[in-house]
């Protein structure tokens, strides 16, 4: 039990340490990548705006009403937080290598192909979040399970203004859950096409489109992870 303990104490530290990171002002440099970002937003065809508003509304509809993202999971019920956490993490790498896998694919296909990548790696992500809570032992067939998961997904991908707000609601959970019934699916599209803007049209040049597809798409997953759990770490331990 002492080692329970240990490791418990160490995942609260770095969950701590993770919400004050989230926490911090953009750097000089990621606020030139947004203002970068702004630019090419305005050269993105119509229609890949469209695709964006779309799949983020149809995304937040089967999270809120559908059991599509809800898949049986084989370490549901592991009683230690260090037995949660190893299974996370190996879903992690699972769900990774599958998005590395659609990126590297629709990337090397050009601009139509690439396209397609939204949705598909959204489906993915959230997928993989309602594994995360499965791990951790939460219910995500209740309402407010699925709230909490659409709001790690926008702390994950939001802007600095944006961030803050959502952080906030997370770490009190508890009782911001009693008046958070819904996630604004306009806000969070917004949010998320901003977020991954740079690397998503990068990944429609043909040709170099396969390595930034793999790579973007490796790197959203891994900040998924890492903001999930570290959310679940401070309901399960705060």
């Amino acid at each position: 039990m002492a080692d329970v303990g240990k490791y418990e104490q160490k995942a609260l530290s770095e969950a701590r340490r993770f919400v004050q990171s989230a926490g911090r002002k953009s750097s000089m440099i990621q606020r030139s990548s947004k203002h970068i970002q702004n630019k090419i937003n305005q050269k993105i065809p119509d229609q890949a705006h469209q695709l964006v508003t779309e799949s983020i509304r149809s995304m937040i509809e089967l999270t809120l009403t559908s059991s599509r993202y809800i898949l049986p999971v084989e370490d549901a019920g592991i009683v230690t937080l260090e037995a949660k956490e190893k299974a996370v993490e190996r879903r992690l790498k699972q769900y990774k290598r599958t998005a590395m896998i659609e990126g590297a694919g629709t990337g090397a296909g050009g601009i139509l192909l690439g396209m397609a990548d939204f949705p598909m790696l959204l489906g993915i992500k959230m997928k993989f979040l309602f594994d995360v809570g499965q791990l951790y032992g939460f219910d995500v067939r209740k309402h407010e399970e699925r709230v909490f998961l659409l709001h790690v997904f926008l702390l994950a991908f939001s802007s600095e203004k944006k961030r803050q707000e959502v952080l906030d609601i997370l770490v009190n959970w508890q009782e911001a859950k009693e008046w958070v019934r819904q996630v604004d699916w306009r806000t969070l599209q917004q949010e998320y096409r901003d977020t991954i803007d740079l690397a998503k049209m990068l990944q429609l040049v043909p040709g170099f489109g396969a390595l930034v597809g793999a790579v973007a798409n490796g790197r959203f997953l891994d900040k998924l992870g890492e903001t999930a759990m570290n959310m679940y770490r401070l309901r399960l331990l705060t």
